[in-house]
Order: structure tokens, then C-alpha cells, then sequence
């Protein structure tokens, strides 16, 4: 289905969650209502089976999540895995101490308040890096930054999952939204859509080495796989 009414990408625009003086108790409220989401709509489920299962069977991994946020989506993958008498190992990295205090009632993840460049100054590689609905958040320096950085620290691969930019994905969002009342998933989630890429965009802006991969429901990867 061609995109219409969203045709044209809004960068421009901004979520309220990325407003250092936001709301607190919203924000908090926002985090704990990511994990619930994330498991409904972000399509981790088929990343986890054709990426990150296949390499769990050969043995224990470890998986850095950039921008985690409140850290739902390791800990997501973590507990899979887990299921299934495999061991995934994950950390998870974000610049915003909100996220990482958030984050830090869980006790299953390494927690670290930094930036990808950070990381890689460590010198610390993973088998697996991810992140979930943080490219549409960037700027084409950032953007560009973080994919070097994933390719330093991923030796197995780097799949970053964000949003795809869609009319039928936007209208649908604007009703799911209404199940997360207190919180700025619906504003903020609208926002990510009218921000975010069609599969084209995402393919142009990909440095050399990288490939766009679809999934549904409306999802783009930027995948980036060692040989």
C-alpha cells in the first residue's frame, strides 16, 4: 500500500519523552507500558528466531541493546531464550539517566549510562547489537555514527528495528494508542511514525555493507551481518 498522506518524512518534528523537563510520573508510566507494547507490535519475535536463536544453539551469547531505554526489549530476549534452556548475556546502554534509573529495577541486564562511541572506546565487542525505534530518532551524523560503531561492536551481527513509515500503520496506531492511557505512548508513538522511514528512505541512507529488511507488522531492519 503506497504511503499518501504520510509521504514526506518529519524529522523536524519532536517527541515529547525527549524533553529533559517532561512529565516524570508520564515517563515512567511511558517505559513500563514499552515492555507491553514491544511485545505486541515491534516484531522482536522473528528477529529473535532468525538471527539470535540460531547462535544461542551453538552456546551462551551476548547481546548490547543501543538506546535501550527501559531495557523491555533485553530483557524480553533474555527470558526467551531462557525458555528454551539457552543463555543470553545483555547490556544495555543509554545516555539518559532516566532510562538507565528505569531500567535499573531490573535485575536481569547489565545497565550502563553511555553512548555507542563510548562503548567502543572500552574496546568490549557482542556477538549481537540492537536497538528498537531509535533510528528514526537521529540525525544523519548520529545516524552515520551509530552504524560505524555497531560494526565495531558486533561480531555476529547488528539489526536495528524501527518503525515503517505507513498510512495503515499510522490510523491503526492512532487506536492501539488509546489502551495506553497516563502515558506518552500515543502522542509520542504518532510522532515516531510521521518521523520515521518507508523502505526506500532506509535503503538509501545505508552505508555499504548494510541491508533493509521488512517485517511485519510495519517494521524496517537495518541489518548488518560479519561474514
Amino acid at each position: 500500500m503506497p504511503t499518501l498522506v504520510l509521504r514526506r518524512r518529519r524529522p523536524d518534528l519532536s517527541e515529547i519523552m525527549d524533553d529533559p523537563g517532561c512529565d516524570a510520573v508520564q515517563l515512567d508510566r511511558t517505559y513500563g507500558h514499552f515492555r507491553i507494547l514491544n511485545r505486541l507490535i515491534a516484531g522482536w519475535r522473528p528477529v529473535y528466531a532468525r538471527w539470535i536463536r540460531p547462535r544461542l544453539l551453538r552456546g551462551p551469547a551476548t547481546l548490547l541493546d543501543i538506546g535501550c531505554g527501559g531495557a523491555g526489549v533485553p530483557v524480553m530476549l533474555a527470558s526467551w531464550a531462557e525458555r528454551e534452556g539457552l543463555r543470553l548475556r545483555t547490556t544495555g546502554i543509554d545516555p539518559d539517566s532516566r532510562a538507565i534509573r528505569h531500567a535499573g529495577r531490573m535485575d536481569t541486564v547489565e545497565l550502563i549510562q553511555c553512548d555507542s562511541q563510548e562503548m567502543v572506546s572500552t574496546g568490549r565487542t557482542f556477538d549481537f547489537v540492537i536497538s528498537n525505534h531509535l533510528l528514526h530518532h537521529l540525525d544523519e551524523g548520529s545516524r552515520s555514527g551509530l552504524f560505524e560503531d555497531s560494526e565495531k561492536l558486533a561480531d555476529c551481527a547488528a539489526i536495528h528495528n524501527d518503525i515503517r513509515r505507513d498510512d495503515l500503520g499510522y490510523a491503526g496506531f492512532w487506536l492501539l494508542g488509546l489502551a495506553f492511557p497516563g502515558s506518552l505512548i500515543r502522542p509520542d508513538g504518532l510522532t515516531s511514525i510521521r518521523r520515521s522511514y518507508t523502505r526506500k528512505e532506509l535503503e538509501h541512507v545505508l552505508p555499504d555493507g548494510w541491508r533493509c529488511v521488512t517485517m511485519p507488522p510495519f517494521r524496517l531492519l537495518a541489518v548488518h551481518e560479519e561474514s
